[in-house]
């Protein structure tokens, strides 16, 4: 079976699809896709994947997602530096390393595995359930804080929101993420030479979007509990610092900018360069 092959949700119109799928082809073996948490990354690189096939082309869809470390290895970061560190989506709590050898191997042409990552088990699939990939035509990295730069130390010293307010008064969560961002992620970045950045109205709309994408994930597995909704409103507050700090930096680093209204329609294109 095509590892690439998954179930595709209703998404962004064909024309839309094939302009970008056109764009990235035009862009090298890798394209990057960035923003926020419900901008439908996923499922514009599926579609992508879906129209290379269409075209008797190979197209790898990868998240960032894909290379969150694993259960056991955030619960040691939660004993060692932090206990938020043991919540997966910031900054520390992926293996850029692994990303790399991924995304090397793939724009190199050579046969591969990718990692997988079980949102509702939380936790890293076991390697022997990593589909192989022969070859890629093109690799579609998708994520929320592709090539945002590290935060100035002095902007993290006031809290942003409740989360960092009560389980993080010091700053000593915040400081470590922000460190991992600056010295862990650049090697990464540096193998995506082109980035189409999906703009959202802004980051008062994620909790809405991210809580319509805990309802998809749990209607396809319905015999699993994925999170309620209180549990997806705290989660979104471990995202919002490198959130908005992916917000002010997007525009002038994303060689492409798509705007979207408040239901993912996209509605202007400004470019870089």
């Amino acid at each position: 079976m095509d590892p690439t092959h998954k179930h595709l949700a209703a998404g962004y119109a064909p024309g839309f699809v094939s302009t970008v799928f056109e764009l990235a082809r035009g862009a090298g073996k890798v394209f990057a896709v960035a923003g926020l948490q419900g901008t439908g990354k996923s499922t514009l690189s599926l579609q992508l994947a879906a129209l290379g096939r269409e075209r008797g082309l190979r197209v790898v869809p990868l998240s960032i997602d894909d290379f969150y470390l694993g259960h056991a290895a955030r619960q040691k970061l939660g004993r060692e530096v932090h206990p938020l560190c043991s919540t997966r989506g910031v900054p520390g709590t992926h293996d850029p390393a692994l990303a790399c050898e991924v995304v090397d191997a793939l724009a190199q042409g050579r046969p591969t595995t990718l990692p997988r990552f079980d949102k509702i088990a939380d936790d890293r699939l076991p390697e022997s359930q990593w589909p192989r990939v022969d070859h890629a035509d093109l690799v579609v990295l998708e994520g929320w804080f592709l090539k945002v730069p590290a935060e100035p130390p002095q902007a993290l010293s006031d809290p942003i929101n409740r989360l960092e307010r009560e389980e993080d008064p010091e700053g000593t969560w915040r400081r470590w993420s922000n460190q991992c961002l600056a010295r862990d992620y650049p090697p990464l970045w540096q193998r995506l030479p082109y980035l189409l950045f999906l703009q959202g109205p802004g980051f008062d709309v994620v909790p809405r979007w991210r809580w319509q994408q805990e309802q998809t994930l749990q209607a396809g597995h319905p015999g699993r509990q994925a999170m309620t909704h209180p549990q997806v409103m705290r989660f979104v507050q471990f995202f919002e610092r490198v959130s908005r700090q992916a917000m002010k930096t997007w525009p002038g680093i994303a060689d492409r900018t798509i705007r979207l209204d408040a239901e993912r329609n996209p509605v202007q294109a400004t470019s870089n360069g």
